[in-house]
């Protein structure tokens, strides 16, 4: 898949079984009206159904919807929604069977980027950028072209950088009335996670949160430091294949995943502090459980082995992923 899929590969139907397993289904969406939303909300009726073991290829926008590139801050071009609220995500996605109690396993195919993307950076007035001395007046938009093949990216000034892409957004709604912003991270349907090693080959584990997990992914981003320290990565429109799981009895309750880099927990909170030991926390619950070993040998392998890292700081939670390689315990 090398582009947008078409309009009418995006209206759900009744799909084709996979080749040599008819119990499998292939699954194509669009960022169409009636196939996307800005919010989470246990209320939006789902705009697909799969079940587990399907497999769906979806292109989404990008974060901002836009129907078309924009190469400044101040050129206006037309976007899936009139007005700014959250995210453009594709969705929500039903998986039929999924409970609260159970996780959903996410598994990441393959991710490939649109031909163009933006970093903005102080386009706002944040404590951060108070903190750098940027004013408004210093705000920048880098506009850029990729590719995918080659797994580049290239700014106005001539800057080129390698693209490691993943999808920014990746949740499930609280299970409370009404409609939530998709800005902040949260602990139980994860959703704005923005962890860099979510690339492809990645299981990301959500638990459910509400009844046929209502799945709502987007936020393409074609390459992003740890952080996000200006508020965006190189946000693009992305297509990407996925596969989607349930794993009755998850040995964490909070998000997790399982990446090419190894095992990632998380921890969102709008003290950095407790969004450290969060993260922390679920990783040596992880350990106790693959090594049967007592908390504080865990503490001391994770001290020996593990990576706490600043996911982002960009979402009005911070984000703090711990990171245990493959290969460091043997």
């Amino acid at each position: 898949m090398t582009g947008p899929l078409t309009q009418a590969a995006a209206r759900p139907g009744t799909p084709a079984p996979t080749e040599g397993n008819p119990t499998v289904a292939e699954h194509f969406l669009d960022s169409v009206p009636g196939t996307v939303s800005n919010v989470f909300s246990r209320e939006l009726p789902p705009v697909l159904g799969l079940e587990p073991g399907d497999t769906l290829t979806v292109h989404t926008l990008d974060c901002s919807g836009h129907l078309k590139r924009r190469r400044t801050a101040d050129e206006d071009v037309p976007r899936m929604f009139g007005e700014r609220r959250g995210h453009c995500l594709a969705g929500p996605i039903a998986v039929r069977g999924a409970q609260p109690g159970m996780a959903l396993a996410v598994t990441l195919e393959s991710l490939r980027p649109d031909a163009w993307g933006f970093t903005a950076a102080a386009t706002s007035d944040t404590p951060l950028t108070r903190r750098l001395g940027l004013t408004g007046e210093d705000s920048e938009w880098l506009s850029w072209d990729l590719d995918a093949d080659r797994g580049t990216g290239t700014d106005q000034y001539g800057h080129t950088v390698s693209l490691a892409p993943f999808l920014g957004v990746i949740g499930t709604p609280p299970d409370e009335p009404g409609e939530h912003s998709t800005t902040p991270p949260r602990t139980l349907g994860g959703g704005n996670i923005d962890c860099r090693e979510l690339v492809a080959g990645s299981t990301l584990f959500l638990p459910v949160t509400v009844p046929d997990a209502l799945l709502s992914v987007g936020d393409g981003h074609a390459a992003q430091g740890d952080g996000e320290v200006s508020g965006t990565a190189i946000e693009c429109g992305m297509t990407t294949r996925l596969t989607v799981g349930l794993q009755p009895s998850p040995p964490l309750p909070t998000p997790h995943a399982v990446t090419p880099a190894g095992r990632i927990t998380f921890g969102f909170d709008a003290d950095l502090n407790e969004a450290s030991a969060q993260a922390l926390d679920a990783m040596l619950t992880w350990l106790t459980s693959l090594y049967g070993v007592k908390r504080a040998t865990a503490l001391a392998l994770a001290s020996t082995t593990v990576d706490l890292r600043v996911t982002q700081v960009a979402n009005q939670a911070w984000g703090v992923h711990a990171l245990l390689p493959h290969d460091a315990i043997r």
